[in-house]
C-alpha cells in the first residue's frame, strides 16, 4: 500500500476511533440519556485496553496508535461516569470487572516474553473488548441505549486497523482489527433487527380505520 494512502487511513482510524465513542458517551450523559443495553464490562475493558495500546505504541514505535488510544481511554472514563449516573454502584462493579477481566491478561505474556508477546495478547484482548457489548446487545430486549453511529464507526475503524496491521506486518493489529470487525457486525445486525421488530410492532398496534372490515 502506498505510504500516503496508509497515512491517510491511519488518520481516519484515529478520528473514527475517538469519534465512535462520542455518540455513545453523549447518549449516556445527555439530559434524556439512556443506559439500556450498554455494557459496563465493555466500558471497563475499553479503559484498560486503550491504556495498554498506549504502552504498546510507545514500545513498538507505532505513533499512529497514540492519539486514538489516549483519546479513547479518556472517553471510556467519561462513559463510566455516565453509566454510574444511571445505574449507581452496580455500574462501578461492572466497569471494575471489565478493567480486571482483560486488563490483566497481557501481564503474563509481557513478563514471559516481552512486548512482542504482550502485543499479540493485547490484540487478542481487543477482539474480546467488544464481546460484552455484542453479548449485551444480543441479550437485551431493549437496545434503545445503544448508538448505531458508534458501531458503524467502530466497524470502519477496526477494518482500517486490520488492513494497517497487514501492511505493517503487525500481528497485534491484525488479530484485534479482525475480531473487532466481527463484533461490530453482530451489534449492527442486532440493532437492525430491533428496528425492524419495532416497525412491525407499530404496524400491528395501528388502529383500524372506522368503517373497515
Amino acid at each position: 500500500m502506498h505510504p500516503l494512502i496508509l497515512s491517510a487511513l491511519v488518520v481516519m482510524a484515529n478520528v473514527l476511533g475517538v469519534g465512535m465513542i462520542v455518540p455513545q458517551a453523549t447518549r449516556l450523559l445527555g439530559r434524556n440519556g439512556s443506559a439500556n443495553g450498554v455494557s459496563g464490562t465493555w466500558i471497563g475493558i475499553g479503559i484498560s485496553l486503550n491504556s495498554w495500546w498506549v504502552a504498546y505504541a510507545l514500545r513498538s514505535d507505532l505513533p499512529g496508535l497514540l492519539p486514538v488510544s489516549l483519546g479513547a481511554a479518556a472517553l471510556y472514563l467519561v462513559m463510566a461516569v455516565g453509566l454510574h449516573r444511571h445505574n449507581g454502584t452496580s455500574a462501578i462493579r461492572s466497569v471494575a470487572a471489565g478493567v480486571l477481566l482483560l486488563g490483566s491478561a497481557p501481564v503474563p505474556f509481557l513478563l514471559a516474553d516481552g512486548w512482542s508477546a504482550a502485543g499479540l495478547a493485547i490484540g487478542a484482548c481487543y477482539c474480546l473488548q467488544f464481546a460484552p457489548a455484542a453479548a449485551a446487545a444480543v441479550r437485551s430486549s431493549d437496545v434503545s441505549g445503544i448508538s448505531p453511529t458508534t458501531w458503524v464507526m467502530a466497524l470502519v475503524e477496526a477494518a482500517i486497523w486490520w488492513g494497517y496491521g497487514l501492511s505493517a506486518d503487525d500481528r497485534a493489529l491484525v488479530v484485534g482489527g479482525a475480531g473487532a470487525s466481527v463484533c461490530s457486525l453482530i451489534i449492527l445486525a442486532r440493532l437492525l433487527g430491533g428496528t425492524r421488530r419495532r416497525r412491525w410492532m407499530v404496524g400491528r398496534a395501528a388502529p383500524v380505520p372506522a368503517g373497515t372490515v
